[in-house]
């Protein structure tokens, strides 16, 4: 059977302005994807949304309304969406305890909130949209649902706590949504993805980035997001692949610190 084909139908990438979900976007747009970028960042979103031939939609993940108005939008100015890619999120370094004082409450909901009640928003409201449309294949294929996790989630740092535990409820949710959705033909997976050369990683110094890079086995290097981009293009294509969490890390296994 070949693979699905997706072309010309709508995408939509959170976090798709910088890192993972702008090489995503870039990817999925030259796999002939009409992409939506849904991201807080109005310069940064434009600019690459006008680049990949896109549609920019300002879009807080945390906040269901403004996630169903950026689908709708989308829908409008683009096409039904058919894929959905979540890799927004953000980060948070405290540990459980740290000079006598418990990890600040108000962080660890923040964290939670963007990085896992975000992706469960837009995938929840997205899939919710796509049921509704026709199949297009002999499979009953309606749609694909990428969803960003971390080696984090198996391997948290110290200093990780709120990080680890939204990542961690991310691959909690792959399987069962997987299931949830499989009468609606529309599949779910998960990447895990390891040290990669992100914003975050790319304001550090050189050597930093070298030192990073040679914990990985092999290739003992950061990853490239064009790597994580080729990866989404993989599992959109392939109809077998569906509630699996796929790290992408080179064989990394992260250390205590």
């Amino acid at each position: 059977m070949s693979l699905a084909n997706w072309s010309g139908h709508g995408a939509i990438v959170t976090g798709g302005a910088s890192g993972l979900g702008a090489a995503t976007a870039e990817r999925l747009a030259a796999d002939g994807l009409k992409v939506a970028v849904f991201d807080l960042n109005e310069t940064a979103g434009r600019a690459h949304a006008q680049k990949i031939g896109g549609h920019y939609v300002r879009v807080d993940v945390s906040d269901p309304a403004s996630v169903a108005e950026g689908i709708e939008e989308a829908t409008q100015a683009l096409t039904m969406p058919r894929v959905l890619v979540n890799c927004a999120g953000i980060g948070g370094a405290a540990k459980t305890v740290s000079r006598g004082m418990p990890h600040d409450p108000a962080l660890f909901e923040k964290v939670i909130k963007v990085n896992l009640f975000g992706t469960f928003n837009c995938a929840s409201q997205f899939a919710a949209k796509v049921a509704s449309a026709e199949p297009i294949d002999t499979d009953g294929a309606r749609g694909v649902v990428v969803n960003t996790a971390s080696v984090a989630a198996f391997d948290g740092q110290i200093g990780q706590l709120a990080y680890s535990a939204s990542k961690g409820g991310i691959v909690g949710m792959t399987l069962p949504m997987a299931r949830d959705l499989a009468d609606k033909g529309i599949r779910v997976c998960t990447i895990a993805p390891g040290l990669f050369l992100t914003p975050l990683l790319q304001d550090l110094p050189e050597d930093v980035q070298a030192s990073l890079g040679a914990q990985v086995p092999f290739p003992s290097r950061l990853g490239d997001p064009a790597e994580y981009a080729d990866m989404v293009s993989q599992i959109t294509r392939n109809p077998m692949l569906n509630g699996e969490v796929i790290r992408l890390d080179g064989a990394i296994r992260m250390a205590p610190r």
